[in-house]
């Protein structure tokens, strides 16, 4: 999408683009799935809508906030210079403003619709990723993803708490699973966006400790993957339906990991990236299917 794009696309749809769409929708739909797990009927109807456009809003104002303070980093990389945010199409006050009154919005129906708890959580998680990832983590060290990858796995936990008010174990092993998901996911994208990265400054572990390292760790962290997403079968909060599942996604992801370690290609680790968003949300749809089962 090139600047060009952007002067005639209308305004709402450049703020659109400042809250990642893409990626919020998946973190919602995890935080959806971990509202269902949380109670063995249905989730009432206002949580549920309240909760899902609660945590979308501040996922979205931390998005926000992701591309004011990396607008100059997205306009050296192909994969972001399109961003309003990094072409000036929109300034650095109205990026705060929006991002300030959709997270209030957001904050408004989790305390109305979920629970106080919840609103907490969730501003505290997307905080966590605008400042600490973003400013900290991110520029500092190329494990930056493994360590904030945190945030970006709390979605279902959030949801969780919207219906049942806690946090039990069974929500932090949903988080466990998207946690270990995350290094493999985000590096077999830095790994064919490698010479962006490298253009921008940011040490990204493709960059830091090259190739074949990546690949070795992509693999490592996928087995560590595969032995989370066990955790909810053996805590006895998922029956067979869901292992079987897990683990044919599971080897599946491990064929990916050994294929882009025995020869890579940067088509092959786009697919993988592809397959892993695929991967996560199937992984989540099994464990909401095999609830009501």
């Amino acid at each position: 999408m090139s600047k060009n794009t952007l002067q005639v696309m209308p305004r709402w749809r450049q703020y659109w683009a400042l809250t990642k769409p893409r990626v919020t929708q998946l973190a919602v739909f995890c935080a959806i799935i971990g509202m269902f797990l949380a109670t063995p009927g249905m989730v009432p109807l206002p949580v549920l809508i309240g909760g899902s456009l609660g945590i979308w809003l501040l996922a979205g104002a931390a998005f926000a906030v992701n591309c004011l303070v990396e607008q100059k980093v997205d306009a050296k990389m192909r994969r972001t210079a399109w961003r309003p945010s990094a072409t000036g199409e929109i300034t650095d006050i109205q990026i705060i403003i929006f991002a300030l009154v959709i997270g209030a919005a957001g904050m408004i129906l989790l305390w109305n619709f979920a629970n106080p708890l919840t609103m907490w959580a969730t501003a505290a998680t997307f905080i966590g990723y605008a400042i600490i990832y973003t400013l900290l983590l991110k520029p500092a060290t190329p494990q930056n993803i493994v360590i904030g990858g945190l945030s970006g796995a709390m979605p279902p936990a959030l949801g969780w708490c919207a219906v049942a008010n806690e946090m039990p174990a069974e929500a932090w092993l949903l988080v466990l699973i998207i946690f270990t998901w995350t290094p493999p996911h985000f590096w077999a994208l830095a790994l064919y966006r490698r010479d962006d990265y490298e253009k921008s400054g940011l040490p990204m572990l493709p960059v830091t400790h090259g190739e074949k390292f990546t690949l070795l760790h992509i693999l490592l962290y996928t087995l560590i993957l595969i032995a989370a997403t066990l955790l909810p079968f053996i805590y006895r909060m998922s029956g067979y339906f869901y292992l079987i599942s897990a683990l044919v996604l599971g080897l599946m992801f491990i064929y990916y990991a050994v294929a882009l370690l025995k020869n890579y290609s940067d088509e092959l680790a786009k697919k993988t990236f592809k397959f892993s968003i695929l991967y996560l949300a199937l992984l989540f749809a099994a464990l909401l299917i095999d609830h009501y089962l």
